[in-house]
Formats: structure tokens, sequence, C-alpha cells
């Protein structure tokens, strides 16, 4: 059991307990220091270790260190001491609590040799991100987190199923490389849901914008990738993720360009970019399943910076739509420059950390022959560049200030309050690890499961991409007079499961009021339990609404009666022999 100390994740949780109980001072240091051993530990794993503890009948291989466990786990304990960083003067020690808890199980995820230990880890995480999300602590952050909660919970359901059915089927726990089967199936179901494959991804867009400044930047690192993760480990090759992968490239840029919340549209730019991922996993070779462990590595980098200088942009000004923001380029410079290298590093310019894994996915697709994936790809790349490089900085930092269609406080000037020295910090951290990774592209790919031969830098892909980008900046720059903004809706996929619990309870709602009234004495309650239940009431009463208005759901379509209809169901699946 000593062999248990060696777990990245028990620095993680003892940090979790600290924070809470310790004063704010100090639970500042732990919050760097929790993080900051368990990337020492998982430095220090040795491909190939592992430890088991007897469980039951089984033995769980509670830890495993391989060489794709490692590049996961190491820029996942990065990730949590840069966002802790970043959050040290505005998270809330529960938030803090939350946030390494979530970190922690995804660094379990990723270290789980059998398929027990990760179910747990995984529902861990998905408690736990529920929570930070819901830190905001304001009625918007609380429906969202509702919503995201039973979407994930149904998410945990699937993967139970195929777990029962995969074992019943085949008698092993081991978490590896899967063959088609009804188990296997659900399991990939419950990981695509996680890496928001559309249409299963509206709860991310919906959910992470919503979030504290620094609470989007932990959730952007670890869901989707700890998803990514999973489908490298048990679905390497299978073909249909390759067109999968590629329409969420293509979903997800295409919603970032028509989107005006600055943290909704790098929410979109999440799915597009794990398309890239999900792309890498379906083509299966060596060079893929590298290029996507490299891309998700530099993507959480350079994704944070970016949810980094749009959280002090919000932190600053209180306004997270970029119609109303505009003329804070000169109050805001050093956030800028710091946001315009994760803006281009996103966009795949040379010498930053995305060209050197976007290229090694792309590259997998060219050497596997699939000439229009490559094409694909390089064109979601343009819109990329588009979105967060060109639109979302001009709107934000040099537009009219305070003038689009949807500023709440129409012409008035923006105000910038002073940002964090803490929040500086962070973003010039990761600044620096995007441009060292750029510039020595090694440092990455050492870190690869398999051996990378690739040149990133040869001649022709640098003058390509630059070429790309400088014509599409040109192209931007001379339609900007005729690409004002303008009022409009976009109707995503959440549409439905916004509206549907909705037209549920609007019958249930018709047929209770056909029915005669009962009258009974309300049965007096303690007031703590009064308080959380009607926390609760209130909480389920919006799941299905966008904003304020009839009807309540929960009344109708109970949150627990659909989990306990779905949980029935699946677990009858479950144990029927395939």
């Amino acid at each position: 059991m000593a062999d248990l100390l060696l777990h990245p994740v028990l620095p993680m949780l003892v940090g979790a307990v600290l924070v809470r109980v310790l004063p704010r001072v100090i639970g500042n240091v732990v919050m760097l220091l929790a993080p900051a051993v368990a990337l020492a530990q998982v430095w220090l794993l040795e491909p190939g270790t592992t430890v088991t503890v007897p469980w039951l009948a089984w033995e769980l291989e509670v830890l495993r260190a391989d060489t794709l466990s490692r590049p996961f786990g190491i820029i996942f304990a990065i990730a949590a001491v840069c966002a802790g960083l970043y959050g040290m003067r505005t998270q809330q020690a529960s938030e803090r609590t939350s946030a390494l808890v979530y970190a922690g199980a995804a660094m379990g995820v990723v270290h789980a040799g059998d398929l027990v230990t990760f179910f747990v880890f995984w529902e861990i995480k998905a408690i736990a991100s529920t929570l930070v999300i819901m830190a905001r602590r304001n009625a918007r952050s609380g429906r969202s987190g509702m919503r995201y909660l039973f979407v994930h919970v149904l998410g945990g359901k699937l993967l139970l199923a195929g777990i029962l059915w995969h074992y019943t089927a085949t008698g092993s726990l081991s978490f590896e490389a899967f063959e088609p089967s009804a188990g296997t199936i659900l399991i990939l179901l419950a990981c695509l849901l996680s890496a928001a494959v559309p249409p299963l991804h509206a709860w991310l867009p919906d959910a992470y914008p919503v979030a504290t400044v620094a609470g989007t930047v932990f959730l952007s690192a670890y869901t989707t990738k700890a998803a990514v993760y999973a489908l490298a480990r048990g679905f390497p090759g299978w073909e249909p993720l390759v067109w999968l992968g590629v329409f969420m490239a293509v979903y997800g840029v295409t919603y970032a360009i028509l989107e005006n919340d600055i943290r909704r549209l790098l929410a979109y730019h999440i799915v597009s970019q794990v398309g890239f991922m999900v792309t890498g996993v379906g083509i299966g070779t060596e060079v893929a399943i590298n290029g996507t462990t490299a891309h998700a590595f530099a993507h959480i980098l350079y994704k944070a910076l970016l949810l980094m200088g749009t959280g002090a942009v919000l932190y600053a000004t209180g306004r997270s739509k970029a119609s109303a923001l505009g003329g804070i380029a000169n109050r805001m410079k050093l956030v800028l420059g710091l946001y315009l290298v994760g803006a281009l590093s996103i966009s795949s310019l040379p010498f930053l950390s995305g060209f050197v894994s976007k290229e090694l996915v792309v590259e997998s697709a060219y050497v596997d022959e699939r000439a229009l994936v490559v094409l694909i790809l390089q064109i979601v790349s343009v819109g990329t560049f588009l979105s967060t490089g060109l639109k979302l900085p001009h709107a934000a930092w040099f537009g009219k200030d305070g003038a689009g269609p949807r500023s709440n406080d129409e012409g008035h000037p923006v105000h910038v309050a002073p940002v964090p020295h803490t929040m500086i910090a962070a973003m010039g951290i990761v600044a620096a690890l995007n441009l060292a990774i750029g510039l020595l592209p090694n440092l990455l790919y050492d870190l690869m499961p398999y051996a990378v031969d690739y040149n990133a830098y040869s001649l022709g892909k640098v003058l390509e991409k630059t070429q790309i980008l400088l014509f599409t900046a040109l192209a931007f720059f001379l339609l900007l007079p005729k690409l004002a903004a303008k009022a409009m809706i976009t109707v995503d996929t959440d549409w439905v499961y916004r509206r549907l619990p909705l037209l549920v309870g609007a019958v249930g709602r018709r047929e209770r009021t056909d029915a005669p009234p009962v009258e009974h004495a309300a049965p007096s309650r303690p007031r703590v339990a009064a308080r959380f239940e009607d926390a609760r009431t209130s909480a389920l009463a919006r799941f299905g609404r966008g904003g304020d208005g009839p009807p309540p759901v929960a009344a109708t379509w109970t949150l627990g009666s659909v989990l306990l209809a779905a949980g029935i169901v699946l677990f009858l699946l479950s144990v029927v022999p395939s």
C-alpha cells in the first residue's frame, strides 16, 4: 500500500482539503505546491510502473504509468499550477477545493489501468467540475451547472453500462485498446459525450463561459482532454472517429465565427480543436497518436492563455460581449499582447506551440493519403485565425468604445479596473511555454508516446502556413467596412434540451390544472432543511430554461426520475450477454 504514495492524485486531494481549512495566505501556497508535487511525481514515474490494489475478486490497477499517460499527466499538472496562480486573487476556498479535486481526478483518469478505477475517477471529475461551474453562485451558473451535471451523469451511466457489458462478454477489466462490441460502443458514446462531439457538445459552450474567470481556465484543461486520452487509449484506428473529428473541427469554428460573447467564442473553439485530436485518434497510426497527444498538450497551453486574456478583460470591465467592448487596447496593452500569443498559437503561426502540434495531426492525414481531411483541416485553421486572431481582438480591444448593437451601455466608455499581478504572471508563464515549445519543438516531441521523426520547420511548411495567415489577415482588413456586427441569434443543438423539458412541462401543467385541487396541511420543516429544499427546487425548476419564464420543469419532468429510468434501462442492457 505504500506504493500508493507514488500516485500523483494524492497531493492533489491533500491539497484540496488543506486549501479549504487553512488561512487564505497559506492556501495560496498550497494551491501552487500541490500540483507542483504532482508534476514531480508524474515526471519521476518510470514508464511501466504499476500499482495494484485487491478489491473483491479483482486486482485493480489503480496506477499505470506509460508513454501515453505521461504527457497527459505532465500537462494536467502544469495547467493546475498556472490556473491556480491565475485565480489566486479571485477564487474562494470552496472553488479551489473543487478545482484541485477536478484536476486530481483527471490525473487519476489518465493513470487508471483498469476500467473500475477509470470509472471512479471519471465520475469524481464530473461532480467536481460541476461544482467549479456553480462556484460563480448566480442563477445562470446554477442553471448551466445543472444541465452540465445532467449530461455528464447520463454519460457516466453509459460508461458504467458499457463497462459491465464489456466485462460480461470478455471477463476483462483492463483498460486497453478495445475491439468493437456492444459494450465498447457504449463506452465510446460516453467518451464522445465528454469530448463534446456534436450534437453532444452543447453542454460545453453553455457551461464554460458562466464559470468564474479562473474556473473557466480549469474547465478548458481537463474534461475534453481526459476524454481524448480515453479515446486514444481505447479506440485508436476506429475509422468513424476520423470524420467525427473533421465534423467537430468545422462545426466548432463555424459557430465561433458567429459568436459575440468572447468566452463562448473560445468555448466553441475547444470543440473545433478537439476535433483535430479526435481525427488523429481515428487515423490511429503512430504519427497520428503522437499528433493527437501533442495537440492536446499544446491546446491546454494556448487555450488557457486565451481564456486568461478574455477572463482578464471580463474581470477589468465586467463585460463579455465583444460588441460591448472596444477602445481598451491602450489600457490593456500587456493583456492584449499575451492574448495574441495564444491567438496566433491556436492559428498555427510558425514558431508557436500550436504550429508544431497541429501540423503533426495534418501530417498524419497526409501520410495516410487522406487529401480531403488535410484540405478541410487547413480551411478550419483559416477560420480559427479569422475568429480568435482577428475578429475577437479587433472587436474587444480596438472596436468603437461600447457602441456595439448588444451593448447595455450604448455609447458609454468602458471602465477598466486594474488586473491583479497574479493574473498577468500566470499569462506570462503560459505565453513563455507556448513560445518555448514553438521554438524548440523537441521539448514536446520527446514526451510523445512514440518516437517522432518529423520536421515541422521545413521551408515549404513555414511558407505555406505564413502565406495562408497573411492572406487571411489581408482579406479581413480589406473587407472590414462590410463586416459590421449585426444583432442575431444562433441556434445550436442545446435548443433541444432547453426546449423539450419545457414542452413536457407544459403538458404536465395542463394536466394538473384539469385535476381537482387537493388541500393538505404543509408539514413544518427545520430551517436548514427548508432552505436546502427551496434551493433544490429553485435549481431544478430552472433546469430547462434559458431565462426567466414558465414553466417549472421539476414538477413534471423530475431530474431524478429521468436518471433513474435511464439507469434501469442501461443496467438491464448491461447484464444481457452479447
